[in-house]
């Protein structure tokens, strides 16, 4: 096989539809939208959970509980991850984003205190769990609360 033979797989590309370029074409007049109405329209059409008029799904489904709109949402790093960390270092939330710990910074970041940590860090979160704080002071460590 040479690079002249090469050919994409058979059905894989296909001609892209040219419509109101006469009669000829099978797309030509009214485009394939068939005679008027709202689907006809040029920006027409209905969204999707549209239901023709009738109550709405998520307006007739009953609301239950109280959503929070004040509710803090932190991205969560347990001490096992920052083994990855070399000694000394200090670890803040732009080098956790660095490292894929935390994929936004969200509200702030929560260090929890799953897994262990052998190597001492200085690290600054905004949230910490009091087991974790133990396990990087018991590593030489220290933790620092961001606000």
């Amino acid at each position: 096989m040479r690079l002249n033979e090469l050919k994409p797989a058979a059905g894989s590309r296909k001609e892209r539809k040219r419509v109101g370029r006469g009669s000829g074409s099978g797309l030509g007049k009214t485009a394939g939208k068939g005679h008027k109405g709202q689907k006809a329209r040029a920006g027409g059409g209905v969204v999707p959970w549209f239901e023709g008029g009738q109550m709405p799904l998520q307006r007739r489904v009953p609301k239950r509980g109280f959503n929070n709109i004040f509710r803090k949402v932190y991205a969560v790093v347990n001490v096992g991850d920052l083994e990855r960390f070399e000694a000394g270092s200090s670890v803040g939330p732009e080098e956790l984003i660095r490292a894929g710990l935390a994929k936004k910074k969200a509200d702030g970041i929560k260090l929890l205190g799953d897994g262990d940590l052998k190597v001492a860090l200085a690290v600054r979160v905004h949230k910490a769990s009091a087991s974790a704080v133990a396990k990087v002071e018991a590593a030489g460590g220290t933790v620092e609360i961001l606000s």
